[in-house]
This record gives C-alpha cells, structure tokens and sequence, in this order.
C-alpha cells in the first residue's frame, strides 16, 4: 500500500511550517489544518502532492503568522523561538542547521509574514519562484523583489561568520563548565566582551523583560544563580550544541551564538509553554528541493 503524500513528507511540511512560525505548537496547528484539506481533495488532480502540499501549509502558516502578530505584540518580554530537541545528524545539514537555530529564527522574526515565507521557501528549500509566488498569492516578479529585500534584511542580521560543529560544542561545554564552578573569571574568559544575553519566560517564570548587554554584568549575572540547585546538561537543540537547566522552580533551554571562540548571544528561553519538546527528538528535514507542478 502506497504511504500517503502528507504522512511521506510531514517532517519536510513541519519544517516549514515551523521556520515561518518559530512555534512548534503553531506549526503542529497548521499542519492538522492542512490535513484536513487534504483530505477532502481530490488526488487525481494533484500531479505533484509534495509542491501542493508545502504551498497549502505556506498558506496555512501565512494566516496563522498574520492572526499572531497582535499575540506576539502583547508578550510579557522578549518573545523568542521555541526550541526543539533534535538529532545530532541534523547540524550535518549545515544550511538546515542554520535555517532553523535560534539566532536564524530571531532574525526571520524581524521579516514581515510575506517576507519570511518568501525567504523560507525560496532561500531555505530552494524552491522555484513560480512555486513560492503561487504559494503567496504573488507574481512571480514581485517574489523576486520580496526576496532580495528579505535576503539583504537576513544578512545584514544574521552571524558573520559560521563556525564549525565541534568549535561550538568546544565553546559550550567550556560555558557550562563556567556555570559549575560560578567563578566570575571563568565567565569572563568565555563571554564576549559585547555579548547580549536575550530572556524569554513569557511571564510564567522569572526573566529579563528587556535584553541584559555586556560581559560584566551578564557574568556576574550567571554567577550568583543557585548552582547546587540545578541540574546542567548539554543537548542539542534547533541544530546545534546547546544547554538544558532543571531547577526545583522550572526549567530553561539555553543556546548560544558563537564568533571567534567566544559566546555573543545567549538565548534562555524558560517559559514552560515553549518547553514542552525537549525530551523526545522532533525530524527536521529539507529533503531536497521542491519540484515544479500542480
């Protein structure tokens, strides 16, 4: 028996789904309303389900970012992507990797909805112009345009260098071991001078409202928490070495951006609404590029 198109290609449309929306919940949400779509359709009239199937969530995911913007407006604090446990195998992709890190996804969030779909499909999947312009509702000219402009606005924000596997994992297990032994010193050596540290608890649990900047103060920050209080672990996350906090009051999800062997943004993210997929790891794929058809 042939496997249907939807459950052959669901870790390619969650994936999708989820760099437009930076929310596993929401994306799980645009994926059940384009199964059910996709099941009233008739198939015969469907010659390339995997290109139908990514422009109805592109479509999906279009709407659902439109009816968020009010929500993310209103957040208590800084918003931040929701982060995934996933596969070591995935930072072997490293354009996938990239796409969908925190960092990456924090930037995409600056992007207007029509920008970030356009950027997405075309940028991240490869897809065909003609593909993403039907898929937003737009020609195939404007499409051009959206991208070089949402192209530029991503360069402009995103890491100026990538730096390999193994230098970020040698960076974070030298943070987390600065985090054991809570020696200011410690911190130092590994912060950049000009690092930001970005917290996200929603509201539901203690955080900075407001980006903390500077070595000094984020250091001296990290070195007063409760260390025999908490578990630390290392796990990877949207891709990448990252950190996992378990405290008796909640938990924190932490990745870092890493230049020149030093930590330049740290991401702690501790609203437990967002982190409800790090114990069971989520498939993030690509699976090549999106051929043309109906």
């Amino acid at each position: 028996m042939t496997e249907d198109p939807f459950v052959a290609h669901r870790g390619l449309l969650f994936t999708v789904a989820y760099e437009m929306l930076g929310s596993a919940a929401d994306a799980e949400d645009v994926l059940q309303e384009t199964w059910l779509r996709w099941a009233d359709v008739d198939r015969s009239q469907v010659h390339d389900p995997r290109a139908y199937l990514v422009r109805a969530v592109t479509r999906q995911a279009l709407n659902r970012l439109r009816a968020l913007s009010r929500r993310r407006e209103e957040y208590v604090g800084e918003w931040l992507p929701e982060p995934l446990l996933t596969h070591p195998d995935v930072a072997e992709d490293v354009e996938l990797a990239e796409s969908v890190s925190i960092a990456m996804l924090t930037v995409l969030e600056t992007l207007g909805p029509a920008e970030r779909a356009v950027f997405v499909l075309r940028e991240v999947f490869d897809t065909p112009y003609e593909e993403v312009a039907e898929a937003v509702g737009k020609s195939p000219a404007a499409v051009r345009q959206i991208a070089r402009r949402a192209r530029d606005h991503v360069t402009a924000g995103r890491p100026r260098v990538r730096v390999s596997r193994s230098e970020h994992r040698a960076v974070t297990d030298r943070f987390l071991a600065a985090l054991h032994t809570g020696r200011l010193q410690d911190l130092l050596d590994v912060l950049a001078p000009d690092v930001v540290l970005v917290a996200d608890g929603g509201g539901r649990s203690a955080a900075a409202l407001a980006p903390v900047h500077g070595a000094e103060l984020i250091a001296r920050m990290l070195a007063g928490t409760d260390r025999a209080a908490s578990e630390t672990s290392v796990v990877w996350l949207n891709g990448a070495a990252a950190i996992r906090i378990e405290t008796p009051t909640g938990a924190a999800a932490v990745s870092l951006l890493v230049e020149d062997g030093r930590i330049t943004r740290i991401y702690a993210t501790s609203n437990p609404q967002k982190l409800t997929r790090l114990d069971t790891p989520t498939d993030l794929t690509r699976q090549g590029g999106l051929p043309t058809g109906r």
